[in-house]
């Protein structure tokens, strides 16, 4: 990306570009490198038989007499001293003040470089006379960059503009907010804003969060379709993971619960295709909009005043505003046309639930938030579904429903109901793990057994921890550590994890007393103890 120069280096150059100055001289002078020079001064150039006419240098290196009148036409359409070029270009702004020839020397076709690459970079063209106007302080406008676009790239596919009916689409995304202090940290952090854009008429909803956590992603869509009054029949949004599971050019797979919360509101979810923001080009222009004429250059002191300034700022500036592509007013034109067309609102708010896979332990039990959960046996080793809520967790193989249980406090067992008994297949799985415990040693073994009979099938987890930490400890420490918890008729796993850590290191090597290392005290000189 080519360097952009602050105002006043651009004045300075070009001042001194229109002295005659050479791009090595001008580089001793500024240290604006000599590319970044012939830039500028090829963009000086572009407009300069418009600019200046009757001027015959296209050079910098031209005849003298060509680069004086230059200079001196320079003078002329920017009053001051010849002398001074910082003082010459002053106040000019390259195009923004000034005369109309001033304002013509920066047309569209002097950043032909730059527009180019933002054109290749999939950028619309609304965003490359936004970045034109903030980055270089491009005056003139949209209108003439799309003129030029026409005149550079006539067979380049147009950045097209989607029209869709009244109520038919929305678009949802996150960018970063304004400078916010944070009450947890005491820091200035920046906030999430959520942005909802409707597709006809422009209008939206923002506010701003701390996370894009699921649970967040969800109510913000409420606080937005409660404030439109209405939903749309599609929503798009980026690939965020809130609403998609797995990405895919092709096929991307919603989030479960995205899914179930779109079924409740009478919506459908359109994630867009992975790398092409294009398709999401409406929300992507309405989130820099609110960037940069709601947040940029703002503090705030808590996140509630953001809100509350996102709210006043939607009320009186974005609402009012003429669309340049609907060419009507924004508020004017969503409650005439757009909020009719919008779906009526659910009765009620979702039912929030959290959703995961989980494969089925030997001991045939999934653990969901800390507390474990049984299943019937025949499913062992099987990945199963879960659905779970602060009241009930629902368990889910081949689409059907399994099992439900009431919410368990972590660390607990929830109660099995119908069959007590062990399966063939589990308990194979246990006689494999007494063998290997009676590998390890008797003591281990006799602990195990006395574990199953004390625990039952809930002992597994344990005896598998157990013998886990035969990888970190020696044998030894650990068959002293169980062996001291059975006689304890200890059944914990972290009893014996604090009794393998709590036993005594190894004795360290003892010298004897006629090793070779060890020298009398008498072959020591007071030197020795001085040194």
């Amino acid at each position: 990306m080519p360097n952009y120069l602050q105002m006043p280096k651009q004045q300075h150059v070009v001042a001194l570009l229109a002295l005659g100055w050479s791009y090595r001289r001008i580089e001793a002078e500024t240290g604006v490198r000599r590319e970044t020079v012939g830039r500028y001064d090829r963009a000086r150039q572009a407009n300069a038989a418009k600019a200046f006419p009757g001027t015959g240098s296209d050079t910098p290196d031209g005849p003298e007499e060509d680069r004086a009148a230059e200079a001196s036409n320079a003078a002329k359409t920017f009053p001051g001293s010849a002398a001074n070029p910082a003082k010459t270009f002053a106040g000019s702004d390259l195009g923004v003040t000034g005369s109309s020839v001033a304002r013509r020397r920066f047309t569209a076709a002097a950043y032909r470089t730059e527009i180019t690459e933002k054109l290749d970079a999939g950028l619309s063209l609304q965003r490359i006379w936004q970045d034109l106007v903030e980055e270089v302080g491009y005056a003139a406008s949209y209108e003439s960059v799309k003129r030029f676009v026409r005149t550079i790239a006539p067979r380049r596919r147009a950045v097209g503009v989607f029209h869709c009916a009244p109520g038919a689409e929305g678009q949802v995304d996150f960018f970063r907010g304004a400078p916010t202090l944070h009450a947890g940290t005491g820091e200035w952090r920046r906030p999430w804003v959520f942005r909802l854009t409707l597709g006809h008429s422009r209008h939206g909803y923002e506010e701003a969060v701390w996370d894009q956590r699921l649970e967040t992603f969800l109510g913000l869509h409420e606080h937005a379709f409660r404030d439109l009054g209405g939903v749309p029949l599609v929503l798009r949004s980026d690939n965020l993971k809130a609403a998609v599971a797995r990405a895919c050019f092709y096929d991307p797979d919603s989030h479960e619960v995205y899914l179930a919360f779109a079924r409740h509101w009478g919506f459908t979810p359109l994630p867009t295709q992975p790398r092409r923001p294009q398709e999401n080009g409406k929300q992507e222009r309405s989130g820099g909009y609110v960037k940069d004429n709601a947040l940029k250059g703002r503090r705030f002191d808590s996140l509630e005043a953001q809100n509350a300034w996102l709210r006043q700022w939607n009320r009186t500036i974005a609402r009012l505003r003429i669309h340049g592509t609907t060419r009507r007013q924004v508020w004017t034109h969503f409650v005439e046309a757009e909020q009719p067309a919008l779906q009526p609102l659910a009765p009620t708010s979702f039912p929030f639930f959290s959703a995961g896979e989980r494969t089925v332990h030997a001991d045939g039990h999934v653990e969901v938030a800390g507390a474990f959960y049984p299943v019937p046996l025949a499913l062992l080793g099987q990945r199963v579904r879960i659905q779970w809520d602060a009241r009930l967790v629902r368990v889910f193989h081949a689409e059907a429903l399994v099992t439900v249980h009431r919410t368990a406090l972590p660390g607990t067992y929830a109660p099995r109901a119908g069959e007590a008994e062990a399966s063939t297949r589990q308990q194979g799985f246990v006689d494999r793990l007494l063998g290997q415990c009676e590998r390890v040693g008797p003591a281990l073994r006799q602990w195990a057994d006395a574990a199953l009979a004390e625990r039952g099938v809930r002992a597994i987890r344990l005896i598998q921890g157990v013998l886990h930490l035969t990888r970190r400890f020696p044998r030894e420490r650990l068959l002293a550590a169980v062996q001291t918890a059975h006689a304890h008729q200890q059944f914990r796993y972290r009893t014996i994890r604090r009794l393998v850590e709590a036993a005594l290191p190894p004795e360290r090597p003892v010298l004897r007393a006629d090793d070779p290392a060890i020298r009398p005290m008498t072959q020591y000189t007071l030197e020795h103890f001085l040194r």
